[in-house]
């Protein structure tokens, strides 16, 4: 029997797991997020004939295995932690109906260049390399590693991707199509996402200022952020008692420009209202916003603004400033720090930040601090004008 819940029925977060350049593992990251500990630097990985050596967050001691694209080798790796901190090993995922939703930019698509250049020049390259982009979608590589049987999905909304993929997962397990999900976002570091930011003029030649005065743009990070989501019939049967709970989910387009955000913010306005109303919550609720905070001029005086208005009072941060801009994975790492910094009771500073803008009526965390109340907010505002924001409570 299929049991369905109601469309704002609360979700249980039964597990987290993550990998950055801020370290391997949930644990590894908050330590790192805390102490402050963050080293961008020119790229190893990609090939040297780049425009300019912006710095980047790159995960230097990962090896990737041979026969997976990195994008989908790290949302394994997310995954396994998720896995494994929920409690559900291959034996008990087989009893269930677990699905899978993965939000990503560069996903598999991207890494070919050798290939692509050779078909430009009308030669007749070995399909080798289409054969492993095929196989390397991140949720079926997830679906066929643990056995998960469920629905999958991989969501691809910019760097609102890793966000819209819990909604949409959250969704599931409410009309009842499955008992859990694994629902994140991927992305490794990309030649053509390196040169396509620095064509924008939006990446900073230093380590990146969320918020501040100065600031001049993003650094790209990598890395994947998986959360294990729950029914509670689910949890009653396993006896497992949440780590968190995904209240609410709200998601909007601002219909303004194709990178630049509403001047106003009119589409994160009306996301973070559709989420604060599935939440059943009213914003002097929050114990603290985990913004979206990329560095860029635009965004952060926008989101600022927004913030200043629909939130005032309530403490916020930026973490890009410790993992780098993950893409499609940016809002899923956001998410699962919003979660463990609720468990916590505290928020880290929102590292890169030193100078207020006139601009933006108000300042992200200056240093670690202590939050109060059981309810927090985590939001992505991506190219295209997409917004999502989820809502997540302790349990």
């Amino acid at each position: 029997m299929r049991l369905v819940l109601h469309r704002d029925s609360p979700v249980a977060i039964t597990g987290l797991g993550c990998v950055s350049a801020a370290g391997h593992g949930l644990p590894a990251s908050m330590a790192a997020l805390f102490a402050g500990t963050r080293r961008p630097a020119p790229p190893t990985r990609l090939r040297s004939d780049l425009p300019t050596r912006f710095p980047v967050f790159e995960i230097a001691d990962f090896e990737q295995p041979v026969d997976e694209l990195r994008t989908s080798a790290l949302g394994l790796l997310a995954a396994r932690e998720a896995l494994t901190d929920a409690g559900l090993d291959r034996d008990a995922l087989a009893s269930l109906r677990v699905g899978v939703c993965i939000g990503t930019t560069v996903g598999a698509v991207m890494g070919e260049e050798n290939f692509c250049r050779m078909c430009l020049a009308g030669l007749d390259p070995d399909l080798a390399p289409v054969r492993r982009t095929l196989r390397n979608n991140p949720a079926d590589v997830i679906a066929l590693a643990f056995g998960l049987n469920g629905p999958r999905q991989t969501i691809v909304n910019a760097c609102a991707s890793g966000t819209d993929a819990l909604g949409v997962a959250g969704s599931w397990i409410r009309a009842g199509l499955c008992d859990a999900v694994v629902a994140g976002g991927a992305d490794g570091l990309d030649r053509v996402a390196y040169i396509g930011f620095a064509s924008l003029m939006i990446a900073d030649d230093e380590p990146c200022k969320p918020f501040d005065a100065n600031r001049k743009g993003l650094n790209l990070g990598e890395g994947a952020a998986m959360l294990v989501l729950e029914s509670d019939p689910t949890c009653r049967r396993r006896g497992k008692r949440a780590r968190s709970r995904l209240l609410g989910y709200g998601s909007a387009a601002d219909a303004y420009h194709p990178t630049a955000p509403h001047p106003d913010g009119a589409g994160l306005r009306r996301a973070i209202g559709e989420a604060l109303a599935a939440a059943g919550v009213r914003s002097s609720d929050l114990a603290f916003v985990n913004a979206h905070g990329t560095g860029t001029p635009d965004n952060d005086r926008v989101e600022g603004r927004v913030l200043a208005d629909v939130f005032p009072g309530v403490p916020y941060l930026s973490t890009k400033g410790l993992t780098g801009h993950m893409l499609g994975a940016a809002g899923a790492i956001e998410a699962v720090f919003t979660a463990a910094c609720l468990e916590l009771g505290r928020v880290p500073a929102s590292a890169g930040f030193e100078t207020p803008d006139p601009e933006i009526p108000n300042v992200p965390t200056r240093e670690a601090q202590p939050v109060s109340g059981s309810v927090a907010l985590s939001q992505s505002l991506a190219f295209g004008g997409n917004n999502a924001v989820v809502v997540i409570g302790n349990p």
